[in-house]
C-alpha cells in the first residue's frame, strides 16, 4: 500500500528529527527514512558521547543524549519512521506530488521530500599507516563509545576538527597524557577550544604537535607500543602511546540522492536561502546535505534551515493559506 503523507524526510538525524517538530507544528504529517536502524544519524553512530555546547539553553549535552531530547519534542505529532531502509526513487509527479520509493519497497505519495541526510552515506576517513587496519577497534579508533575505556592510557589524537579538539579536552583530564597531533598550525575547530587546549598544555599531561604527515604505527603481536612522528621538515621523534584517536572527518557519499536531478555542488545540494529549497520544486534541503553562500555545518545552522522548509512546504502544499 502507498502511504500519503505531507513529508517525506530523508534521514533522522538532529536536522531531520527538528524538521518533524517545525512541520508538525504547522499540522503537516511527516514520514522519517533512514538507512541506520536507529535515529540520530552521526550524532549516534560516531558521537553518542560527544559533547555538544551549542544548543540554544543547553550549557552541554552529549549527542545521544541531544537525539533522546528531539525524540521526546516530536512525540506529539505522530511522525512515522521507517529506519534500516534507504531511499532509492524520488520522481515528481504532475500534481507536484512525489513517488518515493525506499530500497525496502516501502512506497510513498508525498506533497514534498525534505532531505536532511548529513554528509549522506558517511565513514570516518581512516589512517592510511601500514598497520592500522589490524589495530582497529583495538588500539586505533575512529569514534568514542565509551570514554572510560581511555582512562588512565596514553593517548595520541590525530585531527584539526571539532571532533579532535573536543575529545582531547574531554578525555585529556582523565588520561595518563594526551597528545594532539596536526598537519598544520591551523585548526578547523572553535577558536574557544583552540585555546582550552592550550591552556591545558599547562598541566604536563597535554602536548599539541604540529607540522606533522602521518604517523608510523609500531606495535608487537596486537599490542600498540608507539608511534613515529616526522615533521614537514624531516624531524623524526618517537612517542610511546597506548591508543591512538582518528578524527580526519568523515569521507561523504551521495548515493540515490546523485540520481534525483537535483543541482549539485560536489557532494552537497545546492538550496536557496529563503526556503532551503532546490532546483527543484517541492524538494528542500537541510543540514550539512545542503550548500549556500555562508553556509556553516552546525546543528544550530540546520535547526533554522528546518524552520525555514517547515514554512516553505506549507506554502508549496496549501498556497496563499494564512
Amino acid at each position: 500500500m502507498t502511504i500519503q503523507t505531507d513529508a517525506v524526510i530523508v534521514g533522522a538525524g538532529p536536522c531531520g528529527l527538528f524538521q518533524v517538530f517545525e512541520l508538525g507544528l504547522l499540522g503537516l504529517q511527516a514520514d522519517v527514512v533512514d538507512s541506520m536502524s536507529m535515529a540520530g544519524g552521526q550524532c549516534i553512530e560516531l558521537y553518542p558521547d560527544k559533547p555538544i555546547y551549542d544548543i540554544p539553553a543547553v550549557p552541554v549535552c552529549t549527542g545521544e543524549e541531544l537525539i533522546e531530547q528531539l525524540m521526546k519534542q516530536i512525540e506529539p505529532f505522530d511522525a512515522r519512521l521507517h529506519l534500516g531502509q534507504e531511499v532509492t526513487d524520488v520522481k515528481p509527479q504532475d500534481d507536484g506530488s512525489f513517488f518515493v520509493r525506499t530500497s525496502k519497497g516501502t512506497e510513498f505519495n508525498a506533497k514534498t521530500v525534505i532531505i536532511a541526510g548529513g554528509v549522506g552515506c558517511f565513514q570516518p576517513r581512516v589512517l592510511r599507516a601500514e598497520g592500522a587496519p589490524e589495530l582497529a577497534d583495538s588500539h586505533l579508533f575512529y569514534r568514542v563509545k565509551d570514554p572510560s575505556r581511555f582512562a588512565g592510557k596514553r593517548l595520541a589524537v590525530l585531527g584539526g576538527g571539532d571532533s579532535a579538539l573536543d575529545w582531547a579536552i574531554e578525555l585529556a583530564p582523565a588520561s595518563e597524557s594526551l597528545t594532539l597531533i596536526h598537519r598544520s598550525d591551523q585548526f578547523r575547530a572553535a577558536p574557544a577550544s583552540v585555546a582550552k587546549l592550550r591552556e591545558m598544555t599547562g598541566t604536563g599531561k597535554v602536548r599539541i604537535i604540529e607540522h606533522t604527515t602521518v604517523p608510523e604505527l609500531h606495535a608487537t603481536d596486537g599490542t600498540l607500543e608507539a608511534i613515529t612522528l616526522k615533521t614537514t621538515d624531516g624531524e623524526l621523534s618517537r612517542l610511546e602511546v597506548d591508543d591512538v584517536l582518528v578524527f580526519y572527518g568523515l569521507a561523504p557519499k551521495l548515493g540515490p540522492i546523485a540520481n534525483w536531478g537535483l543541482d549539485l555542488n560536489r557532494k552537497t545540494v545546492n538550496v536557496d536561502t529563503e526556503k532551503f529549497q532546490t532546483n527543484v520544486p517541492g524538494i528542500f534541503a537541510i543540514g550539512d546535505i545542503n550548500e549556500y553562500p555562508g553556509k556553516k555545518k552546525l546543528i544550530l545552522s540546520g535547526f533554522h534551515e528546518a524552520a525555514l522548509a517547515a514554512f516553505a512546504a506549507k506554502e508549496y502544499i496549501e498556497p496563499g493559506k494564512k
